[in-house]
């Protein structure tokens, strides 16, 4: 790969050797040319990010939610970073009279709000493992957590403590301790007491602090801070151990690389936390935040309120899953076309006159002010008015839906790329790089990064299109599976995190993200789905052959081609009514729905997650065969081949699906 401005190589390529595929070149961010930036003075934990805050900020606003008087939300009523740490030091002295401390795993389940902040400080001030608790990871995966991580004490959302309560006995062998972040029922009382465990509404549980004194251990970098359990790969989901030094140097570096592009962080930003606190991504940010005395807003809760609490919060950093973006593109799209041949003829005009200066080399907030004023501001004043920077992450963002936002939002649209094992952000693309739209960019300045050549799947990090599986080494990574060693070796070779994601580096330095090695890949609001494991719960649907399960990071659902069962779908065809031949029953609407009907019940049956569904399927008389090169000798199905030859029929079918009343 020629030289370009992004990336310094720091060691050569290796061929291939001793049975194991040659590597690429070993690459750093430009902005670590001189080395990764050294740590903050006197950090060695996650506590001391938010204890020395304390001591610099203490009147800062840190946390905030919203008022609800006479039932209709109000302003943002703020806690300061004081009054926040006054309560996580009574928090933390409540959980150590219960008598857990140093070591011991604490659940937080619920949507973001100051009580998780305060409970993880907490954790992170006397040394126990925060354990986030999140029920999209599927039916049981709370009680596969609590199980499998041993927490015996946890914070529950009010409203989600019924759902605790559905793992008992089960967990009862090691929870022993429930806190709800509101308030408790007698019958919860009831029902938890039976099994000889503690349950306290947040009031009685601040109380049990009141007037303890526990002196803080000494919290070493090495220590884990936090088990975040992912869906990653089929099975059981995987307890991914983060140190503290991991979330340290990965703040050390997004903060040199902000700086490097002046869009350094200060006190006066606002962050709205509505990404899930259970996901690294949003974790990490929110850790910055703190890091910088900044302010922490929280969403209400509910999606279709979300836009509103950004107007009430107005903040300056913008953190979105891509199908947040496309759903703000969509109804941007829509406003501009109801609105009157003049305003969209305007508005077209103005697009593109400053995309046009923008592809020259302009900065986007110097390609158009004129335009930026009288046409585009509605935009960003929808944002709240004074976001600057919209970081997208968890899955790719549409090349279609970035470009557009980076001319209409008035703000830096980037794209980041990580894992949980990464601790996030391990790529991000760069402010004004127009280059970059489609890719992640260049690493983020404390990793090198190389990649791994694929032959079974063709892909050479050696030749002139340097193409492999993207490698990772550097502080920020896991320190390995909780109980799962045999995965981790599995991941972790010489050093080197193998991501199972492809990338392809651009002449620019940045990486775009083009295949996944395994039959795994992630939806657009950022989900995994083993594909595998679905097609074999889906054939167990008798009126099928065979299926071939879709989907794809820019869509949100599944959508699959079936071989139907001639006998069955002819019976199912005589006692409806449908006339015809098994080819022409094959296209009949009434005989899709049949399907999709069967494949919903076996959904429901094996307790499969909304994402997991199949949304619309094509029926194809002819079986998956040799002759079409879409199966082995063995009958193994060729994923790629498969969508070469549907891709049409692909593409239909997301099309219908995605229309308004679909």
């Amino acid at each position: 790969m020629a030289q370009n401005n992004f990336l310094v190589e720091v060691e050569k390529g290796k061929e291939a050797n001793d049975g194991r595929p040659s590597m690429g070149p070993v690459y750093r961010s430009v902005f670590a040319k001189d080395g990764f930036p050294p740590p903050i003075d006197g950090m060695d934990s996650c506590w001391d990010v938010f204890r020395m805050t304390v001591e610099r900020y203490p009147e800062n606003r840190m946390l905030g939610r919203r008022e609800i008087l006479n039932g209709k939300p109000g302003n943002y009523v703020w806690q300061t970073y004081k009054e926040v740490y006054d309560l996580v030091i009574k928090v933390g002295n409540a959980m150590r009279s219960c008598g857990f401390g140093e070591g011991a795993k604490c659940g937080i389940y619920g949507v973001n709000c100051p009580e998780w902040i305060i409970s993880m400080e907490a954790c992170n001030a006397h040394g126990l493992y925060c354990v986030p608790l999140y029920d999209t990871l599927g039916a049981g995966a709370i009680e596969f957590v609590i199980c499998h991580a041993e927490v015996s004490i946890a914070f529950s959302e009010e409203k989600k403590i019924s759902e605790v309560l559905k793992t008992f006995p089960n967990t009862t062998e090691y929870l022993k301790t429930l806190v709800s972040f509101g308030k408790v029922t007698p019958e919860q009382r009831e029902e938890v007491e039976k099994f000889g465990l503690a349950i306290y509404s947040w009031d009685e549980f601040l109380q049990l602090g009141d007037g303890k004194q526990f002196d803080l251990p000494v919290k070493k970098k090495s220590d884990v801070c936090t088990i975040m359990y992912t869906s990653g790969t089929t099975g059981d989901p995987k307890g991914v151990m983060i140190s503290n030094e991991s979330i340290i140097a990965l703040l050390a570096g997004v903060k040199r690389l902000l700086e490097s592009v002046n869009e350094k962080l200060d006190e006066n930003d606002v962050y709205l936390s509505y990404l899930p606190l259970a996901h690294i991504f949003d974790r990490v940010i929110e850790e910055l935040f703190i890091l910088t005395g900044a302010s922490i807003g929280f969403w209400r809760g509910d999606v279709k309120l979300l836009i509103e609490d950004i107007g009430e919060l107005k903040p300056t950093i913008f953190c979105a899953v891509p199908r947040v973006l496309d759903r703000i593109y969509s109804g941007l799209n829509q406003k501009v076309s109801s609105g009157g041949f003049l305003k969209k003829t305007v508005f077209n005009f103005a697009y593109a006159h400053k995309f046009r200066n923008m592809k020259k080399g302009s900065k986007h907030e110097q390609a158009s002010p004129i335009f930026d004023k009288f046409v585009f501001s509605q935009v960003k004043q929808g944002l709240g008015g004074k976001v600057r920077l919209i970081l997208s992450g968890a899955a790719p963002l549409s090349t279609h839906v970035e470009t557009f936002l980076r001319v209409v939002a008035c703000a830096h649209v980037i794209q980041g790329y990580g894992l949980t094992e990464t601790c996030a952000g391990t790529f991000v693309s760069l402010p004004n790089e127009l280059s970059m739209l489609g890719t992640v960019g260049p690493p983020v300045p404390n990793v090198d990064v190389c990649l791994e050549s694929v032959p079974e799947m063709g892909y050479d990090a050696l030749s002139n299109t340097p193409r492999g599986e993207v490698c990772v080494k550097g502080k920020t990574l896991f320190l390995g599976y909780y109980k799962r060693e045999d995965l981790t070796k599995e991941v972790m070779v010489d050093g080197w995190f193998h991501t199972g994601d492809i990338g392809e580096w651009q002449p620019d330095g940045s990486l775009k993200i083009i295949d996944r090695k395994k039959n795994i890949f992630k939806l657009s609001q950022g989900e995994y789905v083993a594909v595998e494991n679905l097609e074999n719960i889906y054939g167990l649907v008798t009126a099928i052959d065979s299926i071939w399960v879709y989907g794809n990071s820019f869509e949100s659902f599944l959508v699959a081609v079936v071989n139907p069962n001639k006998e069955a779908l002819e019976r199912w065809a005589e006692e409806n009514g449908v006339n015809g031949d098994f080819n022409s029953v094959c296209e009949n609407p009434r005989a899709k729905e049949y399907i999709l009907g069967e494949l919903a019940k076996i959904s429901k049956e094996k307790k499969l997650k909304g994402f997991e569904f199949i949304k619309a399927v094509h029926l194809d008389p002819e079986p998956f065969d040799m002759e079409r090169d879409l199966t082995t000798p063995t009958y193994k199905k060729k994923r790629p081949q498969l969508l070469k030859y549907y891709q049409n029929i692909i593409d239909n079918m997301y099309k219908s699906a995605n229309k308004p009343n679909a």
